[in-house]
């Protein structure tokens, strides 16, 4: 029988990036997932499909479950013979009560591993410009509780040492406790013109940073409104952000991007955008789903000796194809037609499969691939198109006349995802996104059925960028005029698109 486990697991300060390869695969592995609320959510992704995920996030003076709760919920599970992984913020040993949780299951003989996670004290810090040690400025540097635990009868911080002992400080979850921080490190010698950073959502897109000193600390937090998760860093060393600051430098640092895309290909253009410095937020306006029979498509699979070309319209289209293929259980030596690809990502997926496509048009689009392969298809030739269950016509119109005998079988079929279409809306009024972008003409015409009947209006809030010239004619149609039109049809002919754009508004 399988012997529970519990693993400790630290998820880092919050940029996606910054967990340990140690953590993902405890995170693969597990039955049982308890996580707080500054994990990002998207380290979920890698947990499997089965795995039983509950939130015991804290707030600040808001506990989704008291932390004696929690320890006893991990001995729970454990004891049902699960593997547990508790992923919390930062690192489990730094403020972030893993050695209470590692004693309760130490208490009940249940065996636990820690896997330490990247600690804000350093990383938030870094993410601003600022080196908590540096040559000639600190040469020491102090990690501190801004929130001691309330259940003390007295404060057992030494303030008279730490105020002048230590050159850099660095206080966690310290904001609301700011006045009494900064008089105290005053009242025992810390000058009130030292500077100090607040620095809030530290690694992420929406880090905001704040410079002042000791003295006006307290003052230009509450004017700012600057509310937790934050730290606050002590000393000489925050003067080097105004050299250092590399992360708010970045061209789209700060600016909300719409990705409308199918949640299981976002993350390529999230990733791409977010190395940019955007904040994207995923709301997938289709969803890729099965057709409502695969009859046709297997059909084709069965009878695939009788076709001299094959071609592909888009990923999706291949992945599908190749999924009943093997539902057939048959595999690529039953493709003895030559391939088409309607583009290079296209092609590539096709490459996964072991095929390189015999012709890619150099205009990623049905008019592209019609003209390529018109000095190839001669009259009589069968030629299969496994695609969506709605497209464009006009690469099997064309293809008919110059006397193909084409047949379309859906692979696949976009339905409206399940995004709150509401909440989008709200979102788009309030001038909150700077860009929103279109992968399809089935993102837009989706995106505006979750939005409602004003949706083109609240769009055109933001800027619009369009993958291609037929994406861009969709958005026209519906009243969306795009200020990006990607040249080259693919996910990084879009990035390189906006990049133009914000680079041209420098």
């Amino acid at each position: 029988m399988k012997q529970g486990i519990v693993y400790l697991v630290g998820a880092g300060p919050g940029d996606y990036g910054l967990i340990s390869l140690k953590a993902i695969e405890c995170i693969k592995q597990a039955d049982t997932i308890v996580y707080d609320r500054l994990a990002d959510d998207r380290l979920l992704d890698h947990a499997r499909p089965d795995v039983e995920l509950i939130y015991v996030g804290k707030a600040s003076s808001n506990h989704t479950m008291r932390q004696e709760d929690i320890n006893q919920l991990l001995v729970d599970k454990a004891q049902e013979n699960k593997i547990v992984v508790r992923l919390k913020g930062g690192d489990p040993f730094v403020f972030g009560r893993g050695g209470e949780e590692a004693l309760k299951l130490l208490e009940n003989k249940l065996p636990f591993e820690v896997v330490p996670g990247i600690t804000s004290a350093i990383s938030v810090p870094a993410y601003a410009g600022i080196p908590v040690t540096h040559r000639g400025i600190a040469t020491s540097f102090a990690v501190i509780t801004g929130h001691e635990d309330p259940t003390k009868g007295e404060s057992t911080m030494k303030w008279e040492k730490l105020a002048t002992a230590v050159d850099t400080l660095v206080f966690l979850m310290g904001v609301e406790n700011l006045p009494h921080i900064t008089g105290k490190l005053m009242e025992h010698g810390r000058a009130a013109d030292t500077p100090v950073a607040v620095i809030r959502w530290g690694t992420k897109p929406e880090q905001e940073v704040l410079v002042t000193t000791v003295g006006r600390a307290a003052a230009d937090v509450d004017a700012k409104g600057l509310k937790p998760p934050a730290i606050f860093i002590v000393g000489h060393v925050v003067s080097l952000r105004e050299k250092l600051a590399w992360f708010d430098n970045k061209l789209l640092f700060g600016k909300k991007v719409l990705v409308t895309r199918a949640r299981e290909q976002a993350s390529i253009l999230t990733d791409a955008l977010a190395k940019l410095g955007a904040n994207c937020i995923e709301a997938p306006a289709i969803k890729i789903v099965a057709p409502d029979s695969y009859a046709p498509l297997d059909e084709a699979i069965a009878g695939l000796e009788e076709y001299q070309w094959l071609i592909f319209t888009s990923a999706n289209g291949v992945d599908h194809f190749f999924a009943r293929l093997a539902a057939a259980k048959l595999d690529t030596r039953a493709i003895h037609a030559r391939v088409a690809a309607i583009g290079s990502q296209t092609a590539a997926r096709l490459k996964n499969y072991g095929i390189t496509a015999d012709v890619v048009p150099a205009e990623f689009r049905a008019e592209g691939i019609v003209e390529a392969l018109a000095t190839y298809v001669t009259p009589g030739m069968k030629v299969l198109i496994p695609r969506a269950l709605v497209a464009r016509d006009i690469l099997p119109e064309k293809l008919k006349e110059l006397g193909a005998d084409v047949n379309v079988v859906p692979a696949y079929r976009t339905v409206t995802g399940g995004t709150d279409g509401q909440a989008l809306a709200a979102g788009l009024a309030a001038g909150e996104f700077e860009m929103v972008t279109f992968t399809s003409s089935s993102t837009v015409s989706n995106l505006l059925s979750l939005l409602g009947e004003n949706g083109a209006q609240l769009v055109v809030k933001a800027k619009v960028a369009c993958i291609g010239p037929i994406t861009a004619e969709t958005c026209l149609k519906n009243g969306i005029k795009p200020d990006v039109i990607a040249e080259e049809f693919t996910i990084k002919g879009l990035v390189e698109a906006i990049t133009t754009l914000y680079h041209k508004e420098e």
